[in-house]
């Protein structure tokens, strides 16, 4: 079931949102089946939604309503809405599509853990959670295909050098056999739909967009090698900035290789906390197949997910979701997040009651355990000298990340971890219980605060959930002076390790029980 000719559609189909905007169910499902409709009858769809570490995107909510549309399962009873908010969407009442087809979901775990049956049916919803077959587990050792590669000239300029060697688009290979080979003459039977959050990110600078396609189904290598170019570029200089070396690499990858044999679009969502109340709402949703929709996000996301201070705090405290963060590797979001508003020789103090370790896998904990947190010249200088760093180029990333680089000082209270194990690694331990009982959690609200400890009354300022923003000083986020880490060229394996059930470094070769 398919058009016999290719239907040509705008690149930005619906582009809604503002700072002070709250988009409901039906305005999101309107606009949604709006785009639906338009596209015609397609044998096959494809979701790639994010995992269950970017809950909350509203992704799961969104490929819920994708297929009700598509009768892939029982839609919910909604009045007629009024969808003059999105220029693209006409008023009309939300029915399904007359047809069903083949439906595919691959959440695009990059370097995750496979997602549980729990987290599927919280994240997903109890009927689509019930489609098991639906649901395909991206496995990045073997289900990986090159489709291409980034020009080495690219690499050279985002590591000044260090790396001088073409960058390796590697995609899930369902994903890949949904191409058109000739799209001039025969309309698309597969339809592709990336769904995700558009957030400041540590690594690509702005979340999302290809990165969900190259790292979220993306194989060992490349994965490892973008990691590691966007550590030595510096994270300061790509954290919060859409356009970067790095994003220019997959960027080329996905003009030269996606866009032109894939159905591919883009649903795109910026969410906020609303001020008075602290709900999160979404405020931006936006549908396209190439970067203008992503960069629309990427504004208003800008506005809505970034937080600049007026002056550096000396003391900053960031908690840490006992349920989501269980090891160093996820929780030092709570450093990459923070660290351009932290004034010189600040401190840093993380509340991380559910962290249990440093790696999200044995391997990847012993190499954090034997080569911490020592900043990027010591990193460097020891992957130069070890192979096993030069073959965890994503390791060697996350050590760079996790360093202060002796500007400020970093002080975990895990809750799982002796004083011992987390002085080991670089960092300062306090006890956490000690430190609750002096900075009540509960009392605090996010931003500037007026605590009382042991007498003496200090000014803090507390950051609740360090996954939905980003926190600077103007003169450390318009620095554009620094460039990547200088350092002599550095020879890259060709294969990269893969460790079983990492948080952050290849694969698994047995995929886990996922009940368990």
């Amino acid at each position: 079931m398919s058009n016999d000719k290719p239907i040509n559609l705008p690149s930005l189909y619906c582009s809604i949102g503002s700072e002070d905007t709250k988009l409901t169910d039906d305005e999101i499902k309107t606009s949604l089946f709006s785009f639906l409709d338009t596209l015609g009858p397609r044998e096959d769809v494809m979701l790639l939604p994010p995992d269950y570490t970017r809950f909350h995107s509203q992704a799961g909510k969104i490929s819920k309503f994708i297929c009700e549309y598509y009768n892939f399962v029982e839609k919910e009873t909604h009045d007629e809405t009024d969808s003059s908010d999105c220029p693209d969407a006409k008023k009309q009442k939300m029915e399904s599509s007359t047809y069903s087809p083949n439906i595919t979901i691959l959440p695009a775990l990059g370097t995750h853990y496979p997602m549980t049956d729990t987290q599927i049916e919280k994240m997903f919803g109890t009927k689509l959670a019930e489609k098991k077959d639906a649901f395909l587990v991206h496995d990045w050792r073997n289900d990986v295909e090159h489709i291409g590669y980034a020009p080495k000239e690219l690499v050279e300029e985002a590591t000044n050098g260090m790396v001088s060697e073409p960058w390796p688009a590697q995609l899930n290979k369902h994903v890949w056999s949904r191409r058109n080979h000739d799209t001039e003459k025969h309309a698309h039977k597969s339809l592709i739909l990336s769904i995700g959050q558009v957030v400041p990110h540590e690594v690509m600078g702005m979340a999302n967009f290809n990165k969900n396609l190259f790292v979220g189904v993306g194989g060992v290598e490349a994965i490892n090698l973008s990691h590691f170019i966007g550590a030595v570029h510096g994270m300061e200089n790509m954290m919060g900035r859409a356009n970067n070396p790095l994003r220019s690499i997959l960027n080329y990858a996905s003009e030269n290789f996606l866009q032109k044999e894939l159905d591919l679009w883009y649903i795109l969502t910026v969410m906020g906390t609303n001020k008075d109340t602290g709900d999160l709402e979404m405020k931006g949703f936006y549908i396209g197949n190439d970067i203008e929709c992503y960069n629309l996000a990427c504004d208003l996301s800008l506005k809505v997910n970034f937080t600049m201070l007026d002056r550096e705090p000396k003391k900053v405290i960031v908690h840490l979701d006992e349920d989501e963060f269980h090891s160093t590797w996820l929780g030092n979001k709570s450093i990459y997040r923070s660290r351009m508003c932290i004034a010189d020789d600040g401190e840093l103090i993380v509340l991380a009651p559910g962290v249990k370790s440093f790696g999200e896998d044995k391997e990847i904990d012993k190499l954090i355990r034997a080569y911490g947190y020592i900043g990027t010249p010591a990193i460097l200088k020891a992957m130069k000298e070890n192979q096993e760093l030069k073959e965890n180029l994503s390791a060697v990333a996350h050590l760079i990340h996790g360093s202060s680089e002796g500007r400020f000082s970093i002080t975990y209270c895990p809750g799982h971890l002796t004083k011992e194990e987390v002085e080991g690694v670089g960092f300062k331990y306090d006890d956490l219980k000690k430190v609750e009982q002096e900075y009540n959690v509960s009392s605090l609200k996010d931003g500037w605060n007026k605590v009382n400890v042991n007498g003496k009354e200090e000014e803090i300022y507390f950051i609740s959930n360090p996954a939905l923003g980003l926190w600077a000083v103007e003169k450390r986020f318009e620095n554009k002076d620094e460039k990547a880490m200088n350092a002599s060229k550095v020879d890259i394996p060709a294969t990269q390790n893969a460790s079983d059930n990492s948080g952050g470094v290849g694969g698994w070769k047995h995929p886990p029980d996922l009940n368990k």
